[in-house]
């Protein structure tokens, strides 16, 4: 059973942010202060990617564990209402993700996929951060 009525659960749902999240923002002032300069939502690849590293023929995908369906983790659990909704967006989303990610493979971009798990818990942020790098500058 949810808290919230329906009209309440629909208006939180709504408000949350699609793009510029803190996780975004994270991953963004790390590779700055790293020297790395990058386009944010370039609209001009497949799926806008959040953030493009041009240069490097890299884009970095910021994922929210909820609505890409993490299963993982602990963000990424079903929601209690709704069931059949959720569990049909969760699978458009999963596949769009993958369709999404060998298109701009066969364009010939690296894609990194980052989870909000792994960068909302500091021990992991910077194990993840340090990896982006590594592969980043493995080319």
């Amino acid at each position: 059973m949810d808290v919230f009525s329906f009209e309440k659960r629909s208006a939180v749902m709504a408000s949350i942010r699609s793009g510029d999240t803190r996780c975004e923002w994270i991953v963004r002032r790390f590779l700055f202060s790293h020297g790395y300069r990058y386009r944010i939502h370039d609209k001009r690849l497949v799926g806008k990617p959040d953030i493009v590293l041009p240069k490097y023929r890299t884009v970095i995908f910021v994922h929210g564990c909820f609505w890409h369906g993490h299963t993982a983790c602990r963000y990424g659990r079903e929601s209690r209402t709704n069931l059949r909704f959720w569990r049909e967006k969760m699978l458009k989303n999963s596949l769009r993700d993958a369709r999404v990610t060998e298109s701009l493979r066969r364009l010939g971009w690296r894609v990194i996929v980052l989870w909000e798990c792994e960068l909302r818990s500091k021990q992991l942020r910077e194990a993840t951060l340090e990896g982006l790098l590594s592969e980043i500058q493995s080319i």
